[in-house]
């Protein structure tokens, strides 16, 4: 008994080990003879689809959100030795107020008196929220979307996911001048809007000791940028 009680604590270690090494998985991978990657690589097992349109109140364009369709194949076969799938899922989005949430890879635009349908971009990208911000097209007529989204692979695995360096984006309703405003390299932490300003407050780290970690050696940088003006420009600021 002594042996085997000895047994179970060493597994149980070498899955602690495990875990540890797992969530420590660095966010940049630093390589002086290459930079961080986009992603181009087709999935044979994935079909992309899109959910049905939405619109947000007040504006003249539906949205489109486009994904891969995840077949998840439980091993059963049909009575005949074929296999079949049983549990497959076409929602690829949520929508709450003024909010899209997923892990989409494009969003198509479409005027709503046009046939034309337009994506937001041509690149690899994975959209986890596209917020609109009401509240900004009703003081100043802009109608601006905001989007977090991982864009390039940094840390060189081979994919785009949630491992990878999040970034900060901004477009029209229509789509239109889509722009990063997140530095490259610099992991966003979060975003805020103050209304009464018409600014759009956000945060990023910065992994400036280069261990491929962000952590409490690293630099917070602090920016806004004024949506009230036709160009978007990020002011940095010094609150600490």
């Amino acid at each position: 008994m002594r042996k085997l009680h000895f047994t179970f604590i060493g597994i149980a270690v070498l899955l602690l080990a495990s875990c540890k090494e797992e969530v420590e998985k660095p966010k940049v991978t630093y390589d002086e003879n290459a930079k961080a990657k986009l992603v181009a690589r087709a999935d044979s097992s994935q079909i992309q689809i899109a959910d049905l349109p939405l619109q947000m109140e007040g504006t003249d364009y539906l949205l489109h959100p486009v994904a891969d369709l995840s077949i998840r194949e439980k091993g059963i076969k049909a009575r005949y030795g074929s296999s079949s799938v049983n549990d497959l899922s076409f929602t690829i989005s949520n929508y709450g107020e003024f909010e899209i949430t997923g892990f989409l890879q494009n969003i198509r635009f479409q005027k709503i008196d046009s046939d034309s349908i337009k994506k937001l971009t041509e690149k690899p990208v994975l959209i986890q929220t596209a917020t609109y911000l009401k509240k900004v097209a009703e003081r100043t007529n802009n109608q601006i979307m905001v989007y977090t989204m991982f864009d390039m692979d940094t840390n060189k695995d081979g994919k785009l996911d949630t491992s990878d360096i999040k970034a900060l984006y901004l477009s029209k309703i229509s789509g239109e001048k889509f722009t990063k405003i997140s530095i490259d390299f610099q992991e966003l932490i979060d975003w805020k809007l103050i209304e009464s300003r018409n600014r759009l407050y956000y945060r990023t780290v910065e992994d400036t000791n280069k261990n491929g970690e962000f952590d409490k050696k690293d630099v917070v940088n602090y920016y806004y940028i004024d949506l009230s003006k036709k160009e978007w420009e990020a002011v940095s600021y010094e609150p600490v």
